[in-house]
């Protein structure tokens, strides 16, 4: 069960960073206590989903594959939540740059 929950709670906690990173953008109407404290809001559950994740898995994984998960994870929330709720494109230049990411974390996760 671990092997297939820790990379879904990393996932979560890497959408969550994402948009404690960049959803504010799109409301530049608030201000910019508005933005910082609802940033923090979406990190205090980040973090906890991110934390428990890494105690959870180690064991199942190790630490360097988890934190290569995470990294690409996170990348990849960006990149989502950039295109999806900002509205930005991406380019062929960085989905092939995603694709090899994420065929780097395959290499480094299984063993």
């Amino acid at each position: 069960m671990q092997l297939y929950v820790v990379p879904l709670m990393l996932l979560a906690s890497s959408a969550l960073m994402a948009f404690a990173w960049l959803g504010h953008i799109r409301f530049r109407g608030y201000s910019y206590l508005a933005a910082l404290f609802a940033s923090w809001f979406l990190v205090l559950p980040e973090y906890v989903l991110n934390i428990t994740a890494f105690r959870w898995g180690h064991g199942a994984y190790s630490g360097g594959a988890m934190a290569a998960m995470h990294l690409c994870f996170g990348v990849l929330c960006v990149a989502l939540v950039s295109r999806f709720f900002l509205g930005e494109k991406l380019a062929r230049r960085q989905i092939v740059g995603f694709l090899l990411m994420a065929a780097s974390v395959v290499l480094i996760v299984i063993e």
